[in-house]
C-alpha cells in the first residue's frame, strides 16, 4: 500500500529572503485525490493490520466535518473494506459534502449524541458496538494510534536535501510523533544534523506534548531498547516542541486576521490551505520567521498535511 512521493515546492518571499531562510513545502495534499496528506499515513498500517486479522470491516469515529471520516471511507472503497462511521451529533439532511462523500463511497453512517459519543474509548461501549455491527477493526477518532505513528514517520523518507527544521500542524499529535520518531531513530545521518521538529497546535490548551509522549511510548511497547520502563517519551536525540500561540481561539476557531492570511497565501503561492490546520501552521511559520526564531541560512521543511476538504 503505497502512493507516489509528495512533490516538494519552495516558497519564495521577501520576508524569507530578508531573514535568510528558505521554506519548502512537502505537498502531501497531492498524493491522492481523496486520501490526502497525513490521513493516508495514519491509515496505511492500520489497514494492513486489519487484513492480517482477517477483518474486512472498519469502524471509526468523527465529527460531521471530519477529514478522517472522509479519508477512511475513501480508503475502504479503494482497498475493499466495509466502513462504518460513528458520527458525533444528530443527523442533518441534506448531508454536508464530507458525509455525502463518505456515504457515496460506501460508508454506513450512524449518529450519536455528544454524551454517548464521549464513551467511544470505553471497552463496554466498544463491545456494544460489536454486538450491533459484528466484528470490526477499530480505528480511533482522527486515526491516531501507534500504527499511525509508524506511518507518519515515513513522511520524511526519501528527501534528498538537508533541512534544519520540520514544521507541522498538530491536532491529535500523531503526525508530530511520527516526525520526531523518524528524525530521532530511523535515519542516523539526518539525526546527526540536529533537526528540530516544531509543531503548531490548532487546539486551545497545553496538553499535546503529553499526547505525543504517550504515542511514542506506545510505539516502543514491543521493543527492548529502550525498555518501556526506561523510556518516558523524552529519550530522543532530536529537539522538538509545540507552539501554542497560533490556535486563534481553539479547534475550528478563526479570526479575520487568519482568514485574510489564508486568502492571501492561496493567491500569492498557489498552494491551497485552510483555516483549520494548514492556515494556522503557515501563519505560525511566517510569524516565527519575522521574529527571528529560525537560524539564518537554515532550511525549513513544512508538511502540508492536507486538510482542505473538511474541518477535522
Amino acid at each position: 500500500m503505497n502512493f507516489p512521493s509528495a512533490p516538494i515546492q519552495e516558497i519564495k518571499d521577501e520576508l524569507l529572503a530578508k531573514q535568510q531562510v528558505r521554506l519548502f513545502v512537502k505537498r502531501e495534499d497531492l498524493i491522492h485525490p481523496t486520501i490526502k496528506g497525513n490521513k493516508w499515513y495514519k491509515l496505511k498500517y492500520n489497514l494492513e493490520e486489519a487484513k492480517k486479522q482477517g477483518l474486512n470491516k472498519l469502524l471509526t469515529f468523527g465529527g460531521a466535518f471530519s477529514n478522517h471520516i472522509y479519508a477512511t471511507a475513501s480508503a475502504g472503497n479503494l482497498f475493499g473494506f466495509q466502513t462504518i462511521g460513528i458520527i458525533r451529533g444528530e443527523a442533518h439532511l441534506p448531508l454536508n459534502p464530507i458525509l455525502s462523500h463518505a456515504r457515496d463511497y460506501g460508508m454506513e453512517l450512524h449518529y450519536l449524541d455528544r454524551t454517548a459519543y464521549r464513551q467511544k474509548t470505553e471497552e463496554r461501549f466498544i463491545n456494544q458496538l460489536k454486538k450491533e455491527f459484528g466484528d470490526f477493526y477499530l480505528i480511533p477518532e482522527g486515526g491516531t494510534n501507534a500504527l499511525a505513528v509508524k506511518g507518519t514517520a515515513e513522511i520524511l523518507e526519501n528527501i534528498d536535501f538537508s533541512y534544519q527544521y520540520v514544521c507541522c500542524a498538530c491536532g491529535t499529535g500523531g503526525t508530530m510523533a511520527g516526525l520526531v520518531r523518524f528524525a530521532s531513530e530511523k535515519n542516523d545521518s539526518i539525526a546527526e544534523k540536529n533537526i528540530e521538529v516544531l509543531g503548531f497546535s490548532v487546539l486551545k490548551g497545553v496538553f499535546l506534548e503529553k499526547e505525543v509522549k504517550k504515542l511514542l511510548i506506545e510505539v516502543y511497547k514491543n521493543q527492548t531498547l529502550p525498555t518501556v520502563e526506561d523510556f518516558n517519551g523524552d529519550d530522543y536525540n532530536t529537539k522538538w516542541s509545540i507552539a501554542h500561540d497560533y490556535h486563534f481561539g481553539g479547534y475550528a476557531k478563526t479570526t479575520s486576521e487568519l482568514l485574510d492570511f489564508v486568502s492571501s497565501f492561496n493567491q500569492k503561492y498557489q498552494i491551497p490551505i485552510e483555516p483549520i490546520y494548514t492556515g494556522k501552521l503557515f501563519y505560525g511559520i511566517f510569524d516565527k520567521v519575522q521574529k527571528g526564531y529560525f537560524a539564518r541560512n537554515s532550511v525549513i521543511l513544512a508538511i502540508h498535511s492536507g486538510g482542505v476538504y473538511g474541518e477535522g
